[in-house]
């Protein structure tokens, strides 16, 4: 979609204040999207959702109707003025089924096969509602040190960090992006 597109149809965001450019990125990255890939929501729709997810919370802390009713409102005045804007998983997740908001997960590893592995497996459910993650590979030996228990020599840090991304490339956040590991 042409900025020239995103002009002509600037009127579907109705009360927000947003520069076409703004209204390309919303489009391309952040509405919700249907079984044929266009989007199924305007970016009022869009900025309505998130603004109800985030207000959502409220409601286990006790607050009623009325209250969700008015967290809502400002939360939205906040977004269609630019005045806040959430991360990307707040846009993306908000709202759906998955509900992920978070960016960054930071996940433990030990210098055990198991730890390893099951740090794929947490990543790999991470990204697929969203988020990201993070971890520390400094507690994996290095590279041909001796490995009492077999006699054999490990691979080192930098074969498991290959296989970890080779999961996780495979895996997009929530459909939407690939997520990234730190």
């Amino acid at each position: 979609m042409s900025l020239r597109e995103v002009n002509a149809t600037e009127a579907d965001a109705q009360g927000l204040e947003l520069t076409p450019n703004a209204l390309l990125v919303l489009r391309k990255r952040y509405l919700r999207r249907g079984p044929s890939g266009e989007p199924i929501e305007t970016p009022l729709e869009c900025f309505q959702r998130v603004a109800r997810a985030i207000a959502s919370v409220d409601s286990a802390y006790g607050a009623g109707k009325k209250q969700l009713a008015r967290t809502e409102e400002e939360f939205f005045r906040l977004l269609a003025r630019i005045e806040f804007f959430p991360n990307s998983p707040t846009w993306t997740g908000a709202g759906t089924p998955l509900g992920q908001l978070a960016a960054c997960f930071v996940l433990p590893v030990d210098d055990d096969l198991g730890s390893i592995y099951d740090l794929i497996k947490y990543c790999a459910l991470i990204h697929q509602t969203g988020g990201g993650t993070g971890f520390a590979l400094s507690r994996l030996r290095p590279k041909n040190a001796y490995i009492r228990t077999s006699g054999g020599r490990s691979s080192g840090p930098v074969s498991f960090l290959r296989a970890i991304s080779q999961a996780i490339d495979v895996v997009s956040q929530g459909g939407t992006r690939r997520g990234a590991n730190m």
